[in-house]
This record gives structure tokens, C-alpha cells and sequence, in this order.
């Protein structure tokens, strides 16, 4: 059923309009996004020996130089200077195979689901038709990536689907024991939260492989020593999503370190890796809050809030590395009237 049209405004966001803070924010946001994905890619195209992988990789590449080339063409009719992002400094081609074939699909599937959170928060504050339009074109285009990447995961038995629970013979309601966790009765998870355990373990493990391998191969003492850190606390963030899990007899996605080489040289530049993890880490936030929203224990709650201060830290850490080495680039600002 289609919704029925409203005349009114027609003319009250023309193309013309300035751009406003978030449509500045959330173009600046997607191409630094996708220029770092594009390197990426690249590098891993430059190994893919799998067919159907390898078509999910052209297909992930051909989206982010479309959303880049017209995230910049909006950028020079408006005069926006094009960020620097990442470029083909940031990747070297000639390096080792650093993942195999499977760890792609899952990757693929992480950073999916990250750029359509820039989409689909950017979609309700946008307002000039042009970016609308293509915010829309972005979030359309990357949930078909996610519908072939899901196919490919399920055909190469890759993945496990989310737990299955029993329906319930009537609607339920929440008693005394809904918000306990710590002590005396403690009722089962509920679907929003077994639902978001999965979420945040499926992201995880991906997390934590790319991580790992990025310690393998970083340059800079200091910039290892913090993701051999972020490292540890991943996976032990992951073992205690796994255990609400197991507590309730319920199966979890696995670890996925087994699909990292033993490579230790560096296909992509220190300025990269460090913005990635630090990037993927500000999502594992937001996953957060959209956890803690749909949660009801107390038990889970500090979980994440334990999890959330950890992983605050790493961003805030990771910030001050970029700053002090001059590649903290940021978006664009409100004027200074101090």
C-alpha cells in the first residue's frame, strides 16, 4: 500500500537551499566512510579466489565509488572542500594475503550494517531534496548488498541464524522478577534481547579478527600496544555476551580468528587501521544504546554499560594517537564567535 501524497512544501526544498549541519555532517561522513572502504576492498579483491565472494567485493567497490563520486559532486557545486580521506597511498596491493576468502563475507556484512546507521540516521534530518534522494538511493542500494551477502552465508553454511525461541500461547506481561538479574529468580532473555546478543557477538567477532590482524602488521609500537589491547577486550566482551546466551541454553555465532593468516606485512597504512578500529568502535556505541533501549535485566544493562566504558576509552585513545600525529581529520564546524 502506498502512502497517500501531501501537497505542500513542494517548493520549500529545492536543490538550491543551503546545505544544513547534518546534510554537511552526513555527506562529510560518507565519503570518508567509503574512501577508507575502498582501499580496503581493493586490497581484498587483489586476493579473492571464490567467485561468488569476489562478485560481493566488486559489487561492495562499484557502491562505494558511486556514493564517493557523487558525494563529491555535491561537495564542488557547493564550494564544500573534498576531505582527504584515504587513497591509494593508504593500501599496498603487494602485500600478503592477510584474511581468507569467508572472513570478506562477514566483514562485508559489519561494515554494511555500519554504513546504512550513517543512512538511516541521516534520512530523518535531511531535508533538501538532492541529498534526500540519494541518502535514500544509498540506504536502498546497501540492503540489497546485505540481502546477497545474507544468501552467500546461508548457501556457504557460513553463518548461524539468530537463536529460535518458542512462540508463546498468549501475550505475556512482565512481574516481579522482569527487571532482576543479579540475585534470587531471574527470568529468561527476552527476543529484543537475544536479538541484540546476537547483534553485538556477530559484530564482534568480526571486530575482533580484524583487529587482530591489525596488530599483526601496525607499524607504530604505540598505535600495537592499543589494539593488541582492544583486542583482549573484545574478546572477553564476547565471551560474556556468550554466556547470557549459554545461561539460557541458547547457541552464539563463533569466533572468526582461524580465518586471519599468519602475514605480519602490512597491506594498509597505520593512518588507516587506526581510523578503521577507532571508527568501528564509535558504532559498537551506538549498538549499545540501541541494546540498553530494548533491554528489561539489570544484570544486562550493566554489561553493556561496562562494555560501553571500555570501549570509550579505546576511542578516546585511539582519538588522541590521530591528533598527536596530525591525521585527525574532522568535519566541517560552527563558526568560531568566541
Amino acid at each position: 500500500m502506498k502512502i497517500k501524497p501531501i501537497k505542500v512544501g513542494i517548493n520549500k526544498t529545492n536543490i538550491n537551499d543551503s546545505l544544513t549541519s547534518a546534510e554537511i555532517g552526513k555527506l562529510w561522513a560518507t565519503y570518508m566512510g567509503n574512501s577508507m572502504s575502498k582501499c580496503i576492498l581493493t586490497y581484498y579483491l587483489h586476493h579473492v579466489e571464490d567467485k561468488e565472494i569476489k562478485l560481493l567485493l566488486e559489487n561492495a567497490l562499484a557502491l562505494c565509488e558511486e556514493f564517493m563520486k557523487t558525494t563529491k559532486e555535491i561537495m564542488k557545486k557547493e564550494n564544500f572542500p573534498i576531505p582527504l580521506g584515504f587513497t591509494e597511498d593508504d593500501v599496498n596491493l603487494g602485500a600478503p594475503r592477510l584474511f581468507q576468502d569467508e572472513y570478506y563475507v562477514h566483514y562485508l556484512k559489519y561494515v554494511s550494517k555500519a554504513g546504512m546507521s550513517i543512512y538511516n540516521a541521516g534520512i530523518p534530518l535531511v531535508y533538501r531534496k538532492d541529498i534526500k534522494e540519494f541518502f535514500r538511493h544509498c540506504m536502498d542500494t546497501t540492503m540489497d548488498l546485505i540481502d546477497q551477502i545474507k544468501e552467500v552465508l546461508m548457501d556457504k553454511s557460513l553463518i548461524m541464524k539468530p537463536p529460535v525461541i518458542p512462540l508463546p500461547e498468549k501475550p505475556l506481561f512482565g512481574d516481579d522478577h522482569f527487571l532482576t538479574g543479579f540475585l534470587g529468580q531471574r527470568r529468561p532473555l527476552h527476543a529484543l534481547e537475544i536479538a541484540h546478543f546476537y547483534d553485538n557477538i556477530e559484530n564482534n567477532v568480526t571486530s575482533k579478527a580484524l583487529i587482530m590482524a591489525f596488530a599483526q602488521v601496525v607499524k607504530d609500537e604505540k598505535i600495537r600496544k592499543l589494539f593488541e589491547w582492544g583486542r583482549d577486550m573484545t574478546s572477553a566482551n564476547v565471551e560474556n555476551y556468550m554466556k547470557k546466551l549459554y545461561q539460557d541454553n541458547l547457541p552464539a555465532p563463533s569466533f572468526l580468528d582461524d580465518l586471519v593468516t599468519t602475514s605480519t606485512y602490512a597491506p594498509f597504512s597505520d593512518k588507516l587501521m587506526l581510523f578503521h578500529k577507532m571508527d568501528m568502535f564509535s558504532m559498537k556505541i551506538r549498538s549499545f544504546g540501541n541494546s540498553v533501549a530494548v533491554n528489561g535485566r539489570h544484570d544486562v544493562g550493566l554489561l553493556y554499560t561496562k562494555s560501553f566504558m571500555k570501549i570509550s576509552k579505546f576511542v578516546e585513545s585511539a582519538a588522541d594517537i590521530m591528533i598527536e600525529k596530525g591525521w585527525m581529520e574532522i568535519p566541517p564546524t560552527a563558526a568560531d564567535r568566541g
